[in-house]
């Protein structure tokens, strides 16, 4: 058992640290008047779990601390409980917070009705029944407090309740919990989050990158700013990555293993040596895949997973990418690997597999190429490999990057479309040979309209231009300009294939074409006889602010503002699965697939400008779906935030 006072100055002695893991601190401030009430009334509010381990960075602090010299005490089990509990009784957050200040702090106690809330000035100023907490729970507060409820005139009359519920809340301090302890050599990694997972069975699941970054925090309190730094840079280039992937990274360059169970060896020095070398890899990654490949946002990224060992490969290589033939095989590899979904399953034991072959680098493209091979087989791409539908399928990268690798060129001005920022960033639009509305009106269904084969890239003037008008009246046109304009998308040049009846047709003649022009991309690739995208690679990461489309700009908005609310970023594009076929029957703009307080608030999704089928199918995987941006914001700040919603 160990006092509430105790523990919090642990906490500020640095025996006891408070990480925050990746959900960060997900309480509202109905949970934290709901938990003091709790504290207020003597109720039980549970025991806490604390992980003892070893730390190079620990030395003693005073008698009764927490932790052995040379050792850490982890928080695992009870972190909302005491980050709540810190941040009122001290006024402000702990040093590891990572989340919204104003939900541990500014709570106040009604003297008459025995209730906390957070200030309200209309209700609460110069109001005498209103106590608050934080300064009462200060060295000298209980004091100052029985003196205001002595000296005030509307309070005499009930004085003596009144110091008891004051003496109630200051004895909050003097509550002692229950502490369970994790220790000994054999506690790794592995064994602790197992050990967590089973007691916190009911609630949010604690990962190996959890409890490594909660290590590594303890020792270097700045490495989760410093990593958020390099983070911040990658999204403003639209590469919105996740602090894990970075986390990998840093893992697979540090020790050369997936799992980050392998950084419990790992020396603060090493760590932070290898944070620097994974932001001048992965940078070095992004920008030769941008400038050879022509992928330059995170949409058409294709296979993020694939930067963890890219990372450690050139790592290995002296920080520096390989040159010519060795490039462009290891190109070859990458683009593979989002094609088959190389790092789609048991991602850990497949790296492994994969950064085995990269051990040294003389033959290790090739070996990587082996690996693939032996997984699946043939590498050569096959019409039916189109048939996917939607920009979240494993194939819309790959047409993204054929229109520029290939040189596609735009009907109306006859200009090569590699030439400028296609898709997501975009002076370009995705255009659809066959217009949506056109074959909806036919009777066509939902996958079959947006199936990847009818897609292609035009600037947004031509895509004007065009609008709602059938192949079979605007082709001819740029066919009689330019047989070549049309031939440049892979498009069939049988007219007949042009004409609605014929679209089912059309799409599996274009799929051909796609293959043939994928396979040859891909062979001239493997042979080192491709010539660069002409796009900057030196500069294309530097200050980098790109036009968006405006659905895509509404929802960078909107989750930089809940970022700002301290809640975690979406996601993009998710896909929602058929649940017999597997199939993608619908994709999900923005959504948060744990709810935006994981663990405690239902999935959350974000559709703009989606039909009705796909509304139903996202309704019927679980999500609470919002059409409406404003209505979405009111949803966070009175169900979530528990706050009155900000004036439209």
């Amino acid at each position: 058992m160990m006092k509430i006072s105790t523990l919090l100055d642990h906490i500020d002695q640095g025996s006891l640290a408070l990480p925050e893991f990746q959900r960060g601190y997900v309480w509202n401030r109905d949970q934290v008047r709901g938990f003091m009430r709790s504290l207020y009334r003597k109720h039980p509010v549970g025991s806490l779990l604390v992980w003892v381990t070893k730390s190079e960075m620990a030395k003693t602090r005073g008698e009764g601390t927490l932790s052995p010299p040379g050792t850490i005490s982890l928080l695992l089990d009870g972190q909302q409980r005491l980050t709540s509990l810190y941040g009122i009784v001290r006024g402000k957050p702990p040093r590891f917070f990572d989340g919204n200040p104003n939900t541990v702090t500014g709570l106040y106690f009604n003297l008459d009705e025995e209730m906390f809330e957070f200030y309200a000035p209309v209700k609460m100023k110069d109001n005498p029944f209103w106590v608050d907490v934080t300064s009462l729970l200060q060295k000298d507060g209980f004091g100052l407090a029985m003196q205001k409820v002595i000296s005030t005139p509307a309070l005499k009359g009930k004085s003596a309740d009144y110091l008891a519920h004051l003496n109630a809340i200051n004895n909050i301090k003097e509550i002692e919990l229950h502490v369970d302890f994790v220790s000994g050599e054999d506690k790794t990694i592995d064994v602790v989050v197992e050990i967590f997972n089973l007691v916190n069975s009911g609630g949010t699941k604690l990962s190996k990158g959890d409890l490594a970054l909660a290590k590594v925090c303890a020792e270097w309190p700045e490495a989760r700013q410093e990593m958020k730094q390099r983070l911040s840079k990658w999204r403003k280039a639209r590469f919105p990555f996740k602090l894990e992937l970075l986390l990998r990274c840093i893992t697979t360059i540090t020790t050369g293993q997936a799992m980050f169970s392998a950084l419990e060896n790992v020396h603060v020095d090493q760590f932070q040596q290898g944070l620097k070398d994974a932001e001048k890899s992965i940078d070095h990654s992004l920008n030769l895949i941008a400038s050879r490949l022509g992928l330059d946002h995170d949409r058409v990224f294709g296979s993020r997973y694939s930067l963890p060992l890219l990372s450690r490969y050139i790592a290995l290589n002296g920080g520096k990418l390989p040159v010519g033939k060795d490039r462009d095989r290891l190109l070859f590899w990458y683009i593979h690997t989002f094609l088959w979904g190389r790092y789609a399953g048991s991602t850990e034991s497949v790296l492994n597999q994969d950064l085995e072959a990269v051990k040294t680098l003389d033959g290790a493209v090739d070996r990587l190429i082996s690996n693939l091979r032996r997984a699946r087989g043939d590498l050569q791409i096959k019409p039916e490999d189109f048939r996917g539908w939607n920009r979240g399928a494993r194939f819309y990268p790959l047409l993204y990057m054929l229109t520029r690798v290939w040189h596609a060129k735009d009907f109306e001005t006859e200009l090569d479309l590699s030439h400028h920022m296609l898709g997501y960033n975009s002076s370009l639009e995705l255009h659809h040979i066959f217009p949506k509305k056109q074959l909806y009106k036919a009777g066509y269904k939902k996958s079959e309209v947006n199936a990847i084969a009818n897609f292609t890239f035009l600037t947004k003037e031509t895509n004007q231009i065009i609008l709602d008008k059938l192949p079979e009246s605007y082709l001819p046109k740029y066919a009689q300009k330019d047989p070549k304009l049309v031939e440049s998308h892979w498009i069939p040049m049988d007219k007949e294939l042009w004409k609605i009846q014929n679209y089912i047709s059309f799409l599996e003649e274009r799929r051909k074409l796609l293959a043939k022009a994928a396979n040859d991309f891909l062979t001239n690739l493997s042979g080192g006889t491709i010539t660069d995208v002409a796009l900057p690679p030196d500069s294309f990461l530097e200050g980098l602010e790109m036009e968006v489309a405006e659905e895509e700009r509404l929802l960078r908005e909107i989750n930089e503002w809940v970022r700002a609310q301290g809640l975690p970023d979406g996601e993009d594009d998710i896909e929602v699965l058929d649940s017999d076929t597997r199939d993608c029957i619908a994709t999900i703009d923005l959504g948060w697939p744990n709810g935006l307080q994981e663990g405690l608030s239902q999935p959350v999704a974000l559709l703009i400008n989606e039909d009705d089928e796909t509304k139903e199918a996202v309704n019927q995987a679980g999500y609470r779906f919002f059409t409406d941006i404003e209505k979405f914001k009111r949803y966070i700040e009175r169900e979530i935030l528990n706050k009155q919603p900000s004036p439209l």
